[in-house]
């Protein structure tokens, strides 16, 4: 299992560089849940494949080892921040019209 250390000045540096650190953080948010929602249709896959018994009380064990694998990838959160300081995760904002910038 790979060890994460997230320095949050060095993440604070980086996104400057960018814009402001909020655009950045949500934009880190969508691409964890896009991660997030892969690794699960993939271990549904998996799973689906691993024939169930029926038993309560039997051990599985191939659907241990599935578990197991996937227990072994990283948090899609950790892998959002970083394809985000590796510079692989671009987002782009939407333009807003002048006419809603106005507060009435």
């Amino acid at each position: 299992m790979e060890i994460y250390t997230v320095n949050p000045v060095k993440v604070r540096m980086k996104e400057s560089e960018k814009g402001v650190i909020y655009k950045s953080i949500v934009a880190m948010g969508f691409r964890a849940r896009q991660v997030n929602d892969f690794i699960k249709s993939e271990l549904n896959v998996r799973m689906a494949d691993v024939i169930d018994t029926g038993e309560t009380d039997a051990v599985n064990f191939d659907q241990i080892a599935i578990s197991r694998e996937f227990d072994r990838i990283p948090k899609p959160t950790f892998i959002a921040m970083k394809e985000m300081y590796e510079n692989k995760l671009t987002y782009q904002l939407p333009e807003i019209p002048e006419t809603e910038n106005i507060i009435k």
